[in-house]
């Protein structure tokens, strides 16, 4: 924050503290002799009149004791600009303090599931390890994945056996952990609409559906020539390059006509975040295990 800002902040905030302090003091009217009037604000509604008298004492003190709350926390605690309090106290640093504290009691746990692999994680009667999986993937993964991990337009679907890079354990350890970055480039310009159209066809007609099949001719030696490299030759995809199965009729984007051809047209490109800075190996192990239960073995 720079210096101006600060200093903004912190004008603007004791400001209104004491400008409140001044208001209260200065609206409170002195009598000393007695507690009442009779004297009006000549405010009367429905032989209803508002005398001009002073606020309970009580409740007077307690307005000035918030007051002076306020000017103490702000002393104490960050909230003056970049003026840190004189505690020292931060949210990241309660967030680590909570965090550590944390890892120091449920490290062990942890580890203790951690020390079993995937196929045994399967295995256990309780499914304790599966449990703590489910929970850590409703924390990290389902705002892409869904609550149930059967993925949205765009996020796959983990409750099948359609994988892009690989549905062994090992390779989903190495996607959560390391991420993943997928592109598909646009062929609008290299193909044109027609051509763009036919190869729509062509694709669909590797998953089975009826298409016309003029454009399926014109498009096989144009597939064979721009898609093999990534897709195969018989459009079974290529899991090392994260290349989808055009055979299976599951699709990340979607699989009418007018959805295949957009992706052809215009490219996709899809992002599976890293989570080895965020999570422990401990962790996305069980996140593992509980992914892999998911699906369709």
């Amino acid at each position: 924050m720079s210096a101006f800002w600060s200093a903004w902040i912190i004008v603007i905030t004791l400001a209104v503290i004491l400008g409140c302090a001044w208001l209260l003091f200065a609206t409170r009217k002195s009598q000393p002799h007695q507690e009442t009037t009779e004297e009006t604000l000549g405010h009367a509604f429905d032989g209803i009149e508002e005398y001009d008298n002073p606020l309970p004492k009580w409740w007077f003190q307690l307005f000035v004791g918030t007051v002076i709350f306020g000017l103490v926390y702000l002393v104490a605690y960050p909230g003056l600009g970049s003026f840190p309090g004189v505690l020292g106290w931060t949210s990241t640093g309660q967030w680590e303090t909570e965090m550590q504290h944390a890892e120091e009691n449920y490290a062990p746990v942890f580890a203790k599931y951690a020390a079993l692999s995937v196929e045994e994680l399967q295995k256990d009667e309780n499914a304790a390890g599966l449990k703590m999986g489910q929970r850590m993937f409703a924390n990290n993964c389902s705002v892409c994945h869904g609550t149930s991990a059967t993925g949205a337009h765009g996020f796959p679907n983990l409750t099948d056996n359609d994988w892009l890079y690989g549905g062994a354990p090992d390779a989903i350890k190495h996607t959560i952990a390391e991420g993943r970055i997928g592109g598909m480039p646009p062929w609008g310009a290299v193909l044109g609409e027609d051509g763009v159209r036919d190869m729509a066809n062509y694709v669909l007609a590797l998953s089975g559906k009826a298409v016309d099949s003029e454009s399926v001719a014109r498009a096989k030696p144009q597939f064979q020539a721009l898609c093999t490299a990534c897709h195969s030759a018989d459009g079974t995809g290529l899991q090392a390059l994260g290349a989808p199965n055009l055979t299976d009729d599951i699709w990340l984007y979607g699989g009418t006509f007018e959805k295949v051809a957009h992706t052809i047209r215009n490219g996709r490109n899809g992002v599976m975040p890293a989570h080895k800075a965020l999570l422990s190996d401990d962790k996305i192990h069980l996140i593992t295990a509980y992914v892999y239960s998911l699906s369709d073995k």
